[in-house]
C-alpha cells in the first residue's frame, strides 16, 4: 500500500525543511507533507516551483515573504481554522531561521493552532559539523549591513568565547572578512560555499591571515568562527634580531607565511607579528 495514503496529516502549520543544495537531501516525510498540503507558503514561487516540479508535486504555492508576511498570516490562520494543511518552506534549509515565519508561528501559538516541525537540511548545522570547532556554538544569522549597529554587535560577539556562526551575503564576504579581522583576531574561520552541491568548497584559515575572496560569488555563505585560541606562556615582545629576520622574509614570502613561521619558531603571538608586518609594509 502507498505510504502516503496510510499517513493521516492533521490540519495545522508544517515547517518543512528543504534542500540547501542537493535535491536528494530532502526527507521522505517532507515530501509526504508537501504532497498533502493545501497551500505551500514560500519566499520565491519561481525557486520553490522548481523544487516541487523536481518531485512532481503540484500543490498551490503562495508567496510569503517579509513584505507581505503580516497580511498573508491572517489569511493562513483562517485557512488552518477551516481544517487546511499549510506548509511553510524557505528558499533553502529550515524555515523561520533567518527567514520569514515568526509572525505566522506566533499567531498560531496565540490561536492554539497546531505547529509541526519537519526537520531536515540546515546550512548552520552542516557548516558547524564540518568546521572541527566543537559543538557548543551560537548562531547569529545575518549581521547588520554597516554603521554603528554592526560595530556594536561585533564588539559584543567578540567577547563571547563560543563558536559563532553567521549567514553572509556572498557579494559582501570581503567586507565582513575585514571586520572579522578587526574584532575576531586569534580565532579560526571556515567559509562554506555551495554546500552539498557539485562545487562545494570550504575555505579554512586563521581569521587574521585569511585573504579576500577574489571570485565573484552569488547567494549566501555560511561562516563559522572558532572559539578564541588560547596562547600560554608566549612572549609578548619581538626582539630586534627577529624584527630583522621578519623584514628579510617579507621580501621573499607572503605575509601569511611569515606570520605562521615566526609565530611557531619564536613562540610569539600571531597578532603581534601580524601588526609588525603591517607597519613594515606601510
Amino acid at each position: 500500500m502507498d505510504k502516503d495514503k496510510e499517513q493521516i496529516i492533521t490540519p495545522g502549520l508544517y515547517l518543512v525543511s528543504t534542500p540547501i543544495g542537493n535535491m536528494d537531501d530532502i526527507t521522505l516525510r517532507a515530501l509526504t507533507i508537501l504532497k498533502k498540503s493545501n497551500i505551500i507558503l514560500c519566499e520565491d514561487t519561481r525557486r520553490s516551483g522548481k523544487l516541487l516540479s523536481y518531485f512532481q508535486i503540484k500543490n498551490k504555492l503562495m508567496p510569503y515573504h517579509k513584505f507581505n508576511e503580516k497580511k498573508v498570516s491572517n489569511k493562513i490562520i483562517d485557512s488552518i481554522k477551516k481544517n487546511k494543511v499549510i506548509s511553510l518552506i524557505s528558499d533553502a534549509g529550515t524555515p523561520a531561521i533567518s527567514d520569514p515565519g515568526k509572525i505566522l508561528i506566533n499567531k498560531c501559538i496565540e490561536e492554539n493552532l497546531s505547529i509541526h516541525p519537519i526537520p531536515g537540511p540546515s546550512a548552520v548545522t552542516s557548516a558547524v559539523s564540518v568546521s572541527g570547532f566543537g559543538d557548543q556554538y551560537l548562531f547569529y544569522g545575518f549581521l547588520p549591513k554597516k554603521g554603528n549597529k554592526l560595530e556594536s554587535e561585533l564588539k559584543n560577539l567578540c567577547n563571547c568565547d563560543y563558536v559563532v556562526a553567521f549567514f553572509i551575503p556572498a557579494s559582501k564576504i570581503n567586507f565582513y572578512i575585514s571586520r572579522f579581522k578587526k574584532y575576531f583576531f586569534n580565532r579560526k574561520i571556515v567559509i562554506a560555499k555551495e554546500m552539498t552541491k557539485i562545487y562545494e568548497k570550504f575555505i579554512r584559515d586563521d581569521v587574521e591571515l585569511i585573504k579576500n575572496i577574489p571570485e565573484i560569488l552569488k547567494g549566501e555563505l555560511t561562516v563559522v568562527l572558532s572559539k578564541k585560541i588560547k596562547e600560554k606562556n608566549i612572549k609578548k615582545e619581538i626582539s630586534e634580531s627577529v624584527k630583522i629576520e621578519i623584514n628579510k622574509m617579507l621580501k621573499k614570502y607572503s605575509h601569511k607565511d611569515v606570520v605562521e613561521f615566526i609565530s611557531k619558531k619564536e613562540n610569539l603571538p600571531k597578532k603581534l607579528i601580524y601588526n609588525f608586518c603591517l607597519k613594515l609594509k606601510k
